[in-house]
């Protein structure tokens, strides 16, 4: 069905000014650090346009004043003349005489939005697009997670859960382009689809929202593994093998999840070839911003370059499919049933185009294995701050950090083989290139923003370099 809701009007001049504000101290909002120049309104909406409260869905143009290029976010704007306690800590200012907050937050208005996904309704540009056959919640209020940072999710008790993408761009997110996909093979390795909120940006289709069965009492694998790591580290003379929090099994059940997943995404998606050469440039082109800002990186530069030549002059095209794009411990769940993959977008600062090409199966891999590096690390990062990455240091806690990192990389490898059909090992070289230039983009985003995680990438910089001088 089709709905035409005039609305009312929203003050054009109060609303962006407070926005300017507003907008950078929200977690999702992507350009932390950079100087808002101003705010526009690109589209609006009316979504709710009787009583109390009022909804709009908003499309925001942010303009910065180092002239970095404008960028779009949603916002469900809610108006409400008798302010609530619970909607305090999202209250944007007070517009038109009423108090504008944002609405994701308002059982009210997540009440209406799960109702008009099931209808399939059309609200100007915004279509409300329900899966064939899908089970959508009903019943029961909607409750925003705070869990994610470039997103807001919304759940509704164990049934249902909505990603907002946040930031938006032209083009269909491959979230949820991979999720239909992973659905037209039946698989059981994602969350089912259930339905999804589109819309226009600039004259083009673009993805608003993704709907999603509940992946009710599961734990992300971030967690788990950490939680094992903590376990072996508590224990003074056990090896990793030997302690009741050993992740290794599951471990090797990841790795034939991420096997299923990539033969599913070949079956529904087809394969092509990636030019080694091309991939290398990227790589190289990396490498030499780190290594402007990141001196440290300075002694295993030759043998990083080494490597990526070696790419480069391989003389045969790569193998190719779509990938993850930006798979570790935090992009998994596990369930009583298995492991789940989820939140396909891909790297979030790469431009669109970027992430919907098709890529090796290896990147996927190797951004895992860096996963369980970081796991390994993350609480000596606590005990004993920056020293692992120095190679003369001697340290009982980093050995069996190492030994459990070690142990969990070849269980992933063992069970992404037993379903793959192909040891991701035997593709030595080119697996190391793979992690070299994970482990560069880690050190980079670290010295920019968590200056403290910075020896994580840098000790598995220094590993990957030295296996590559003895093989």
């Amino acid at each position: 069905m089709v709905l035409d809701h005039p609305g009312g009007g929203i003050c054009v001049n109060e609303l962006p000014d407070l926005l300017t504000t507003w907008l950078p101290q929200q977690r999702w909002f992507a350009a932390k650090g950079r100087p808002v120049g101003s705010v526009e309104i690109a589209a609006r909406t009316p979504l709710m346009t009787d009583g109390e409260p009022l909804v709009d869905h908003l499309l925001l143009a942010v303009s910065f004043t180092d002239g970095s290029p404008v960028q779009h976010y949603q916002l469900w704007l809610g108006r409400r003349e008798h302010p609530r306690a619970d909607l305090e800590h999202v209250v944007i200012g007070h517009l038109d005489g009423a108090l504008a907050y944002d609405a994701l937050w308002d059982a009210e208005v997540t009440a209406w939005l799960i109702e008009t996904l099931r209808a399939g309704a059309t609200i100007g540009d915004v279509v409300f697009v329900p899966e064939p056959g899908a089970e959508i919640a009903q019943g029961v209020p909607g409750r925003v997670l705070g869990i994610e940072q470039s997103n807001t999710s919304v759940s509704w008790g164990e049934r249902s859960i909505l990603k907002v993408f946040r930031r938006v761009v032209p083009g269909l997110n491959p979230d949820l382009e991979l999720h239909r996909a992973l659905r037209s093979v039946d698989s059981n390795e994602v969350a089912a689809l259930q339905g999804a909120i589109e819309g226009t940006l600039d004259g083009a289709p673009a993805t608003l929202g993704m709907l999603q069965d509940f992946a009710a009492n599961s734990a992300d694998g971030w967690s788990m593994a950490l939680a094992s790591v903590r376990d072996l580290l508590a224990e003074g003379d056990l090896r990793a093998d030997e302690v009741g929090g050993d992740f290794a099994a599951e471990a090797s059940r990841l790795g034939e999840t991420i096997g299923v997943v990539h033969d599913e995404l070949r079956r529904a998606l087809g394969t092509g070839e990636r030019d080694a050469r091309e991939i290398a440039a990227v790589w190289h082109q990396r490498l030499a911003v780190t290594t402007a800002e990141v001196p440290a990186l300075a002694p295993h530069v030759d043998a990083i370059r080494a490597t990526y030549d070696a790419v480069a002059g391989l003389g045969a095209p790569l193998p190719a499919q779509r990938v993850h794009g930006d798979l570790h411990l935090g992009q998994t769940l596990r369930t009583p049933y298995g492991w789940l993959v989820i939140d396909f977008e891909g790297e979030p600062a790469a431009p669109l185009e970027e992430r919907v090409r098709p890529d090796s199966f290896l990147r996927d891999v190797a951004g895992m294995l860096r996963s369980f590096d970081y796991a390994a690390f993350h609480q000596i990062l606590q005990w004993e701050p920056g020293t692992f990455a120095d190679p003369d240091h001697d340290s009982q806690l980093v050995w069996r950090a190492n030994e459990w990192a070690e142990r969990n990389r070849g269980a992933f490898c063992d069970g992404y083989t037993l379903r793959a059909g192909t040891d991701p090992r035997d593709q030595r070289m080119l697996l190391r290139a793979f992690e070299l230039d994970k482990a560069v983009y880690e050190l980079l985003y670290e010295t920019r923003s968590r200056p403290a995680w910075a020896p994580i990438p840098l000790a598995s910089i220094a590993r990957l370099t030295s296996e590559e001088t003895v093989r």
